[in-house]
């Protein structure tokens, strides 16, 4: 079962530490399944419920994943070798449209918005036992999700979409338990959730967002959590139209004890329409981050949800960090009541790079996906020989194992640092290194 490697030690600690050993070495191979904790205890000649705890610390680091009675195994991909790590540094010399950022250019000017919050914090210190909410940041980001449609929820305030997220899981999950995420997507959250261990059910998407009857097929295997992108999908740009919105409310309805997360990162940079699926199960919550529109450094992020859900991550929140800084949050309040993002011209200068790209690869027999956001997909049929061919044509791009499961071989491309002038020399390298494709099901 595991070839030459032996497995030691006599408490949780040191068998936990040796299994990683063996997974930083390369001599525990991914995939490679662990012997049952009855006869690992045996061999070791220490209690069951020391390797039993000794295997629950690794799937809570991420190091290993448990599937019932299949048994216990080294992760495809260990925590210690994140998606983050598969990315294409680009040279002197090279174009980087890899690396997802947002166009600089269309960012606001942050140094009214921090001058305005110092100038506050002078007449009125931040200090312990305050609300970790300010008012008017409530009051603003409760008014902008009711315009959307968002059901009615507390406001809580996180560090950033993925950390939101990982705390609403933690609010209601349990070692082990099935989290439906989109295939391709968010590579970082791919990551999170075995490494919080979790179980991965992977769920085809095209434009229009996840598929129903991917969607219906995890239901049915017993997923406890499905996470969805509204707008602006990463690496996609998929967007859940009204039709797609309508399908999956009806799926979600069927199954109320599933917990919803709804991330709409593409709030205040896309002119696509929300259309939420908050409020169709008992549990829900939808946030969004600042990070695009406004810059990825400032880590903030809207939270809402059903009460339960909010009350958990609010109590929850106040036992560790206690709150986001109010300093951040003044900021994000100047920059939010001063309507520093016009939203239509920052979206229709990503919208135009991202039809100008997809039609210039289409000319050449390319086909693409952008519809919304920063970022376009193209299918290729040799992942590592379209990124290197690019690489040496001079641009770097994402290769598509950041982003992937089980769905097919691809690239991303991030329009925000192109010029006009570019879209035509990239197009040209993406079809020498790419060669022609045919659309893809991602079902």
């Amino acid at each position: 079962m595991l070839g030459e490697y032996m497995i030691t030690g006599g408490r949780a600690v040191d068998i936990a530490a040796s299994v990683e050993q063996g997974v930083g070495s390369g001599e525990l191979a991914p995939g490679q399944l662990l012997p049952p904790m009855r006869e690992l205890a045996a061999r070791l000649e220490v209690n069951p419920n020391t390797v039993a705890a000794a295997y629950r610390t690794l799937r809570e680091r991420g190091v290993i994943e448990t599937d019932g009675r299949r048994g216990s195994r080294v992760r495809p991909r260990p925590a210690t070798t994140a998606r983050g790590s598969l990315r294409v540094e680009a040279p002197p010399g090279v174009r980087d449209v890899g690396k997802g950022n947002p166009d600089p250019a269309l960012l606001p000017r942050l140094a009214d918005a921090f001058a305005e919050a110092v100038r506050m914090y002078g007449e009125n210190p931040g200090m312990y036992g305050e609300l970790p909410v300010l008012p008017e940041f409530g009051a603003l980001a409760r008014a902008a999700f009711a315009a959307d449609g968002v059901p009615e929820g507390q406001i809580v305030v996180t560090s950033g979409s993925l950390d939101a997220i990982e705390r609403v899981l933690a609010a209601h999950l349990r070692t082990g338990d099935a989290v439906g995420l989109e295939d391709p997507g968010w590579g970082s959250l791919l990551d999170l959730v075995p490494a919080i261990g979790l179980r991965t059910v992977p769920i085809g998407v095209d434009e229009d967002g996840p598929l129903p009857a991917a969607v219906e097929r995890a239901l049915r295997a017993g997923i406890r959590a499905l996470v969805v992108t509204a707008r602006a999908q990463n690496p996609t740009g998929a967007a859940i139209g009204e039709q797609r919105a309508r399908e999956l409310r009806a799926l979600l309805a069927a199954h109320p004890d599933v917990l919803l997360l709804e991330d709409d990162h593409g709030h205040a940079f896309v002119d696509v329409p929300l259309h939420p699926l908050a409020g169709t199960t008992h549990h829900w919550a939808v946030v969004r981050s600042v990070a695009k529109a406004y810059g990825p450094d400032l880590r903030v992020a809207a939270l809402t949800g059903d009460p339960i859900t909010t009350d958990r991550v609010a109590g929850r929140q106040r036992l560790g960090p206690g709150w986001v800084s109010r300093l951040l949050q003044r900021a994000v309040v100047h920059l939010w009541s001063t309507g520093a993002v016009d939203t239509p011209s920052v979206a229709r200068s990503y919208g135009e790079r991202r039809s100008a790209l997809v039609t210039a690869l289409a000319e050449r027999g390319i086909v693409a996906y952008g519809r919304s956001g920063m970022n376009v997909w193209v299918p290729v049929s040799d992942e590592t020989g379209a990124v290197t061919r690019l690489l040496h044509a001079g641009w770097a791009v994402a290769p598509g194992a950041r982003f992937r499961t089980d769905a097919p071989q691809g690239v991303r491309i991030t329009v925000s640092p192109l010029t006009p002038a570019e879209i035509g020399p990239l197009a040209d390298a993406v079809a020498a290194a790419a060669g022609p494709a045919r659309p893809i099901s991602y079902g």
